[in-house]
């Protein structure tokens, strides 16, 4: 049975998670330790740090799972949890390049360059490591709280929410672009030096946050498939299969929504947390209607209301935009609409379902033979 039908995944599922952690704890890290002489095994410092933020995405593409595939919740408006998450350990990682900035100044470069005189109060937080790592949690979460409730209050659901949460990311993107937000404008936050003391530059730290990343998605993917597996889990996707018999039956389906709609904000936070570090920048570019709108493709490809599918979805497309965008760097947003088309009308079950469907293929048996020696037919 496959797993979006009870939550848990098969024996053969289950020894493919171990078999997928396996390679992504020790293979991975272990074949960039090979020496570079060995170039058809070594792995680069450049292509661990890639499948680092592949992995962070990974994590954003659960939480919208979750809500999407199991509840039938279609948001489109995750990249600003995400961008919430993402800006809030930037912010700390801009605190931390103190006198080492261009100016030599204790205030961010971009703030000498608007000539703001003192340190705005709401960064003052993030001057700890434990301020950034919490708001990057508390931050998507408490406003996932307040915009869930007004919404599923208020009975919006279906498309309406898709456009209400579409027109969130665009605001979104519009006030973080304004230099008076004091959060670096369209440039954004980057150019950081240091995350507790070590250095980001150092290949040691990038791969120690890669290793960070892997265990964050194996404890997400588990949170994912343990609210799935629960009593709560079997209500969402009663409501996603039919709400009013929900509502019939004596539930509040817009507390179960709001629920998993906060629970998927809090997994983009911490996916936007652990994708700074590692790439080194954050702008409102990778937090507006796009960003947003790649991660329902994410989904959609690898497979939705499976929980795999969405690691599948989101590691596959993004390697494939790594690797595509060197050859035809402007055709990518017509082959990513030209996939997920593809994918929706062909293939609605995405990569996994049809993975499955190969898998699950019996040969055909020998024919047997009758009594009186003939073959049967």
């Amino acid at each position: 049975m496959p797993e979006h039908a009870h939550g848990r995944p098969d024996s053969r599922e289950t020894v493919s998670l171990y078999v997928v952690g396996l390679f992504l704890l020790v293979v991975l890290p272990g074949l960039n330790l090979l020496p570079a002489e060995d170039s058809w095994l070594h792995l680069s410092d450049f292509r661990l740090n890639q499948f680092g933020k592949f992995l962070a995405f990974a994590i954003l593409a659960l939480g919208l799972d979750l809500i999407w595939g199991y509840c039938g919740v279609l948001s489109m408006g995750q990249g600003v949890f995400f961008g919430f998450g993402a800006y809030c350990m930037g912010m700390y990682l801009t605190l931390q390049i103190g006198t080492e900035s261009v100016y030599g100044s204790e205030l961010p470069d971009f703030m000498v360059w608007t000539q703001v005189k003192e340190l705005p109060l709401f960064w003052y937080p993030f001057k700890s490591f434990f301020g950034g790592f919490l708001g990057a949690i508390l931050v998507p979460v408490l406003f996932a709280t307040l915009f869930g409730f007004l919404a599923f209050r208020s009975r919006i659901k279906g498309v309406y929410f898709a456009i209400i949460t579409q027109a969130l990311a665009f605001a979104a993107w519009l006030v973080f672009n304004r230099n008076e937000t004091r959060l670096g404008g369209t440039n954004g936050l980057t150019d950081f030096k240091q995350l507790l003391g070590y250095r980001l530059s150092d290949p040691s730290t990038q791969r120690a946050l890669y290793l960070i990343t892997v265990l964050a998605l194996i404890a997400a993917y588990l949170l994912c498939r343990w609210i799935v597996a629960s009593r709560a889990g079997k209500v969402l996707i009663a409501i996603r299969d039919s709400e009013s018999r929900v509502t019939f039956s004596g539930y509040t389906p817009w507390m179960f929504k709001l629920f998993v709609f906060v629970v998927a904000a809090g997994l983009a936070g911490l996916a936007g947390m652990l994708y700074v570090p590692q790439v080194g920048i954050i702008t409102p570019a990778q937090i507006g209607v796009l960003p947003s709108l790649e991660v329902v493709i994410w989904v959609a490809v690898g497979g939705r209301g499976t929980l795999i599918g969405a690691i599948l979805g989101a590691v596959a497309v993004n390697y494939g935009r790594s690797v595509l965008t060197n050859y035809f760097p402007e055709a990518w947003p017509f082959i990513l609409g030209g996939l997920f088309v593809v994918v929706v009308t062909m293939f609605p079950d995405g990569l996994l379902g049809m993975i499955r469907k190969v898998t699950d293929r019996k040969p055909p048996s020998a024919p047997g033979l009758q009594a009186d020696g003939r073959t049967a037919a």
